[in-house]
């Protein structure tokens, strides 16, 4: 067993692993095994919230139970891994190989993917909850979610709740937002070419030189205090449309940047 009465430490874990030595129920919140050898570690149940493993080498590990909410498994190779009813809840998965992973009963919901993320075949991570491109996440609760660069191409978020949400930089193209709220979100430098935000809540959105080619949207709930500027790809048409909009949304400020909806659409003109 592993020796948890001194502070346990990324070294002192790697040499557990080599001595063979179980890591079952140990918690090792927040600590950092980026790029280390954990392979075929026993690490059921072990408490690894927030824990950076980055290209950590976790093939064949027994991670079944454990709880990584939060943690960064980008790049982490997991192929063959145990993770029969971990908490990947948050965690993030871009580039990481699940290749022959089992992932029955895994709590994958609000955990990020990317292109390069290689799941278990068969495995349905597209409903699973879990956030990337081509997700279905109709109606889902990501208030305040930190979405930063994530890829959401193609997602499917009608009726989604993002107020508040970091999505900046992010790769929206071709997503369907229709009908969700993006109140107060944070989409700066955002692509949203082909995105449909029809009858979204654009109220206090920061847009500023977000991509807006070939976007489909009209009858907004609210795009009071939305900061447009700098936004790339409006048509004559789609300003023409937004500045149609009531007089009092036109003339309220976006909280941060203190500009007005109608200064941030005329300095595109």
């Amino acid at each position: 067993m592993f020796d948890t009465g001194a502070l346990a430490t990324a070294e002192a874990v790697v040499a557990a692993v080599k001595a063979g030595k179980t890591l079952s129920g140990c918690d090792f919140y927040q600590l950092n095994f980026d790029g280390l050898n954990l392979q075929k570690a026993i690490l059921a149940k072990a408490t690894l919230v927030r824990c950076s493993l980055r290209a950590t080498q976790l093939h064949g590990a027994d991670l079944s139970g454990a709880d990584l909410r939060a943690a960064d498994l980008r790049q982490a190779l997991l192929s063959g891994a145990n993770l029969m009813g971990a908490c990947l809840y948050r965690a993030d998965l871009r580039g990481a190989d699940l290749r022959a992973a089992d992932l029955t009963d895994a709590q994958v919901r609000g955990a990020c993917y990317d292109s390069q993320t290689i799941f278990p075949d068969g495995f349905a991570y597209q409903g699973s909850g879990a956030i990337g491109p081509g997700a279905h996440l109709n109606g889902a609760a990501l208030n305040t979610a930190n979405l930063r660069y994530a890829d959401l191409q193609g997602t499917n978020l009608l009726g989604a709740y993002l107020g508040g949400a970091d999505l900046q930089g992010a790769n929206l193209q071709g997503a369907r937002l229709a009908q969700a709220d993006l109140r107060r979100a944070s989409l700066v430098g955002a692509c949203l070419r082909q995105a449909r935000l029809n009858g979204s809540n654009l109220m206090g959105v920061d847009l500023r030189a977000a991509d807006l080619t070939d976007a489909a949207f009209e009858g907004f709930e609210s795009i009071a205090g939305a900061d447009f500027t700098q936004a790339q790809g409006l048509t004559a048409a789609m300003k023409t449309l937004l500045l149609g909009q009531p007089a009092e949304q036109l003339d309220t400020m976006h909280p941060l940047t203190r500009t007005t909806t109608r200064a941030s659409l005329r300095s595109l003109l």
